[in-house]
C-alpha cells in the first residue's frame, strides 16, 4: 500500500484553514507573498507525487477582495486571460485564452491569488482524473488511489495542503465525489446560486454548477457568503457560523436503487453519521432509496448526448482548432451510446425536466436527506482510468456515481462531508441534500457534525479524519 502523502509543513500556510489564514494577514503574522511562495514550493513538491496541476501562471495576478492574499487553483475547464484551458483533452490546443470567463472574473474579484489551472478527466465525464493528457492525478490518502472526478485535481491539491481552498464545479456529482474521495467538504450549490455561462444556461437541462473544495466548513460557508455579494438571484444564504435552528427532519438512505451495490463499510458511515444527527438532537427516518431507476436511464442518455455534442461541435464549443480524432475512448464510448438511444431523448428530457417536482415530492416530510456520495470508496487508479476498456468504465461509473446526478437535475443543494474511513484508510463522504435553496439548512448540520467529529481527530484543520504525514 502507498503511503499517504501530504505538503503540510512549518512554512507560512501551516495547517491553517482559509479563514485562519485570513485572520494571520489581518493581524499581521503573515503576508500575502509569503503564502504565494509557501504555495508554490509545495506545488512542486506535489508535482510529481500527485500529479494535479495542468498549468502554471507565470505571474498570478492578485486583485483586491475579501480573499486578498490566498492562494488556488482553477480547474482548467473555466477561461482565464493568458491561460490555456484545455478541458483535459488532447483534442484541444494550448493557446493561452484571451477572455475571461464570468465565473472565474468572479472568483478572480474575490481576490484569490490564482496560481494555476488543476487537472480534470477529458471535458469532466467520468468521475477519475486519469486523461490522457496529464496522466492521472493521485489521492494524497493512497496516491496509489483516485482523487475523484471531475475536480479531482482541485481536491487532490486542497486534502495534500498545498492550496486551504480550490475551485471545483459539478454537472453530476464533480464537486461533491472528489471531495468526498479526498476527505474534504463540497457543496453543490443550488442551480442559478453562481454566476453561470450563457451557454451552459441554454442546454435542455442545466445540471452543471460552480463551486469550491475545502477541509473545513466555515470555509465553504465564507466562500458563498462572499461570492454571492457578486450574484443574487436567490434568496442569500449569508452568514453561517455555526449550528441553526431547531431539530431537522432527516431521512437517512444508506444504499441506494437495486442496481447499485453498496458494501457495508459506506452503508454503515451513513447509518453512524444518522445516528450522530440523532445524538445531536435530530429526527431520524430511514427510508429506501426514493428514486427509481429510470432517472438513471434518462440521465445516461443526456450524458451521451453531451458527450456527442463535445465529438461534433467541439469546434464551435471549444476550440477553433479541436481535433476530435483525438478524442479519448470512452468520450467516443459515450457519444456512440447517444446514436442507439436518441430516438427515446425527446422522453427522456420531458421526465429530467419533470423531475425537480418529483424532488420536491421525495421532500414533502424530510427537511434533509443523507446518502452515500458514491457507491465505494475512491477506487485504484485504472478503474475507471482513460486507458480502461470504455464498455468496462462505463458500467463501473454508472455503479460508481449513481447518487449524485439526482441533485443536478434537480437543481437542488448537496454537500459532501468526510465521515469516516474505509478498512484501507480512505476517506468515506456522506452526501447531505435539501430542497432547493436550502443551502444554509446544509452548512448548519455540517458544522455540528463537524465539531462532532472533531471530538475524535487531532488536527481537525487538516482534516476532520485525521493528519496526513508531512512529506515535506
Amino acid at each position: 500500500m502507498a503511503q499517504p502523502f501530504s505538503t503540510f509543513s512549518d512554512d507560512a500556510l501551516g495547517d491553517l484553514d482559509t479563514v485562519g489564514l485570513l485572520e494571520a494577514l489581518a493581524s499581521g503574522g503573515v503576508s500575502g507573498e509569503e503564502l504565494r511562495q509557501a504555495s508554490l514550493a509545495r506545488s512542486e513538491r506535489a508535482r510529481i507525487p500527485l500529479n494535479a496541476v495542468v498549468t502554471m501562471a507565470d505571474d498570478p495576478a492578485v486583485s483586491t477582495g475579501p480573499f486578498r492574499g490566498i492562494p488556488t487553483y482553477v480547474k482548467d475547464n473555466e477561461d482565464i486571460a493568458g491561460l490555456p484551458t484545455t478541458h483535459g483533452s488532447r483534442a484541444t490546443t494550448r493557446k493561452p485564452k484571451t477572455t475571461t470567463s464570468a465565473f472565474a472574473e468572479h472568483y478572480q474579484r474575490l481576490g484569490f491569488t490564482i496560481l494555476g489551472k488543476s487537472t480534470l478527466p477529458e471535458f469532466g465525464l467520468t468521475a477519475t482524473t486519469e486523461p490522457l493528457l496529464t496522466g492521472p492525478t493521485r489521492n494524497p490518502w493512497n496516491p496509489d488511489h483516485s482523487s475523484g472526478g471531475s475536480s479531482g485535481g482541485s481536491a487532490s491539491l486542497v486534502a495534500a495542503g498545498v492550496v486551504p481552498i480550490a475551485h471545483a464545479n459539478d454537472g453530476g456529482g464533480s464537486i461533491r465525489i472528489p471531495a468526498s474521495c479526498c476527505g474534504l467538504v463540497g457543496l453543490k450549490p443550488s442551480r442559478g446560486r453562481l454566476i453561470s455561462a450563457p451557454e451552459l444556461e441554454r442546454l435542455p437541462v442545466a445540471i452543471a454548477v460552480q463551486g469550491v473544495v475545502t477541509r473545513t466548513v466555515r470555509d465553504t460557508a465564507a466562500f458563498y457568503r462572499e461570492i454571492e455579494r457578486l450574484h443574487r438571484p436567490l434568496a442569500p444564504i449569508a452568514t453561517v457560523a455555526g449550528p441553526g435552528r431547531p431539530p431537522l427532519r432527516i431521512a437517512g438512505v444508506p444504499v441506494g436503487a437495486a442496481a447499485t451495490p453498496v458494501p457495508p463499510e459506506v452503508q454503515e458511515t451513513v447509518r453512524r453519521t444518522a445516528d450522530l444527527c440523532s445524538d445531536l438532537g435530530h429526527d431520524i427516518e430511514f427510508i429506501p432509496f426514493p428514486f427509481d431507476e429510470q432517472f438513471g436511464r434518462d440521465f445516461l442518455r443526456y450524458w451521451a448526448g453531451v458527450a456527442f455534442a463535445i465529438q461534433f461541435g467541439g469546434k464551435q464549443a471549444f476550440d477553433p482548432e479541436f481535433d476530435k480524432t483525438k478524442l479519448e475512448p470512452f468520450t467516443y464510448e459515450l457519444s456512440g451510446l447517444f446514436k442507439h438511444v436518441a430516438v427515446r431523448m425527446p422522453a427522456a428530457l420531458r421526465r429530467l425536466r419533470r423531475f425537480p417536482s418529483t424532488y420536491a415530492a421525495a421532500f414533502a416530510d424530510f427537511d434533509v436527506m443523507l446518502s452515500p456520495v458514491q457507491s465505494h470508496p475512491a477506487p485504484e487508479i485504472g478503474y475507471l482510468g482513460a486507458e480502461s476498456d470504455p464498455h468496462d468504465h462505463l458500467v463501473r461509473l454508472l455503479r460508481y456515481a449513481s447518487f449524485t446526478a439526482i441533485h443536478n437535475v434537480s437543481g437542488a443543494p448537496a454537500i459532501s462531508l468526510p465521515m469516516g474511513q474505509s478498512t484501507a484508510g480512505l476517506p468515506i463522504g456522506v452526501q447531505a441534500a435539501a430542497p432547493y435553496g436550502h443551502e444554509a439548512d446544509l452548512l448548519e448540520l455540517a458544522y455540528e457534525l463537524e465539531a462532532a467529529a472533531h471530538m475524535s481527530t487531532t488536527a481537525p484543520t487538516r482534516s476532520w479524519l485525521g493528519e496526513l504525514p508531512s512529506s515535506g
